[in-house]
């Protein structure tokens, strides 16, 4: 097959994956509606599981390939793009985004620390299976941190008030569409790590580098596009639990779980050093605009934008 076909593949299974992960955070977003879980739950746990699914799928099927360091490039692009330009297109439409609540300021932390552990753990030059059962263990941490602050939250996420057989109807619907967006998850996720190894091949490109820019921006779609609906709606802090949840979740139960089934060495270290670099980066300025009268304001907004374009042509155009 001509590489050109393989291109094609790659950006058609990235298009359906987004979609399919898009068609699973509704669903399920839609499920807990009608459960009527605490919105603390949705914000910060079921949100970011959710929409880490595409990386989740991408992680499991690159290592059983035994193309780890794919989903480890896929994971270092996916956390800088949750952090600039999910949180970026949110405030640019909903507005500043205030941090004050304390379960999201200690979840930020988490989110903030978490981003870097893996690459802390490679600086060895390779992620080993001890590796993956910290990263695990770094979540079931988290957890527990979690569940012990959502005791002391109520507020419900509620839904329009619907009569028993409808909202059955409804709840059975999204339970189908979840299921048959999750097969669409795993084909999909086959479909990019297999045109993705052939892309690697044919330019020479490191795989690594081909989840950094290409697989990441597919994963993240769905994250872009839950931030874009709860900022219109604004429900800021989904879109806060959101980024949050799914940059803890992809930097350790994601890359846990791969590391468990296929251990993966780093061959080219420049380029783990500039995502250990950009990552930092993209983390402090976070932070400190985060922590600056606890809000993101449009102008650094603009800003987290700028970071995503200058990180991408570096390694698109300077590699």
């Amino acid at each position: 097959m001509h590489f050109g076909w393989y291109i094609l593949l790659f950006i058609a299974a990235g298009g359906v994956l987004a979609k399919a992960g898009a068609w699973a955070v509704h669903s399920l977003l839609e499920i807990a509606r009608f459960l009527r879980w605490k919105k603390f739950i949705v914000a910060t746990i079921l949100m970011g599981f959710l929409s880490s699914l595409p990386e989740f799928f991408v992680g499991v099927t690159s290592a059983v390939a035994r193309k780890s360091e794919l989903s480890f490039g896929n994971i270092i692009g996916a956390n800088i793009i949750l952090l600039t330009l999910v949180i970026g297109i949110a405030v640019l439409i909903g507005g500043k985004m205030k941090i004050k609540d304390r379960a999201l300021q200690k979840s930020m932390m988490f989110a903030a620390l978490y981003a870097l552990l893996p690459l802390l753990l490679v600086i060895d030059g390779e992620v080993s299976r001890g590796d993956g059962i910290i990263l695990v263990l770094a979540m079931v941490f988290y957890l527990r941190e979690l569940f012990v602050r959502e005791k002391q939250v109520e507020e419900k996420f509620l839904s329009k008030e619907q009569g028993a057989d409808e909202g059955f109807k409804a709840f059975f619907k999204n339970l189908v569409i979840f299921l048959l967006g999750l097969i669409l998850l795993i084909v999909c996720a086959e479909l990019m790590v297999f045109s993705a190894g052939r892309l690697a091949l044919a330019f020479n490109v490191p795989l690594v580098l081909i989840g950094i820019l290409g697989v990441a921006l597919g994963t993240s779609l769905p994250e872009v596009s839950f931030g874009v609906r709860s900022a219109l709606m604004r429900e800021k802090e989904l879109v806060l639990g959101n980024v949050f949840g799914s940059v803890i979740i992809n930097s350790t139960l994601v890359l846990g779980i791969v590391a468990l089934i296929s251990p993966f060495r780093i061959y080219d270290l420049p380029l783990f050093i500039d995502g250990f670099i950009a990552t930092g980066f993209v983390v402090l300025i976070f932070l400190i605009f985060a922590r600056t009268k606890h809000e993101i304001s449009k102008k650094e907004a603009k800003f987290l934008l700028f970071l995503y374009a200058l990180f991408f042509i570096v390694q698109f155009f300077l590699k």
